[in-house]
């Protein structure tokens, strides 16, 4: 063998000692500073995006505070169109009440004229044959002067004067 193969082989025999483990892990495997640096820093960018987000839901939040309000507006509306509903309705029941009464005062007046007028039509028979009697047996051509020459017929079909 010669000197360079020994060489060789002296520098891929390596003593596998507890330094020699510590440095190879101490170059494969991140001192626990880099870890804290990486955290750290992922900790600053969620941080900043979860107040992005939080900057965004405060800006929801108030848009839903805004619909709130107009949700409550829009209930005492409805509250109110309904009060007058309910007033106009009353107003309404009212004005047939009146209109009822009305209409029965004017039914009776048109019954009881319509009674009178039946009343007439049943007296009047008797008024002609009491006005026929009367002109039959008082001969008023026959007077001399001292009758009255004029007198009136109270006969509502009949309203002249003799």
């Amino acid at each position: 063998m010669s000197e360079d193969d020994k060489n060789t082989e002296k520098k891929s025999e390596i003593s596998i000692n507890e330094k020699t483990i510590e440095i190879l892990i101490a170059r494969l495997i991140p001192t626990s500073q880099y870890f804290e640096v990486r955290f750290d820093n992922l900790e600053q960018k969620f941080d900043y995006k979860f107040e992005g987000l939080n900057y965004k839901f405060e800006g929801l939040n108030d848009k839903f505070k805004g619909l709130n309000d107009k949700f409550d507006q829009l209930s005492r509306s409805q509250e109110n169109l309904k009060t007058d509903m309910n007033k106009r309705f009353e107003q309404v029941d009212k004005r047939f009440e009146q209109v009822d009464l009305k209409l029965d005062k004017i039914l009776d007046r048109i019954d009881r004229r319509i009674d009178e007028g039946l009343r007439e039509t049943r007296s009047q028979p008797f008024r002609l044959f009491t006005f026929a009697m009367t002109f039959s047996a008082f001969p008023w051509w026959a007077c001399s002067g001292s009758c009255s020459t004029s007198f009136s017929l109270d006969i509502p079909l009949l309203k002249t004067t003799l």
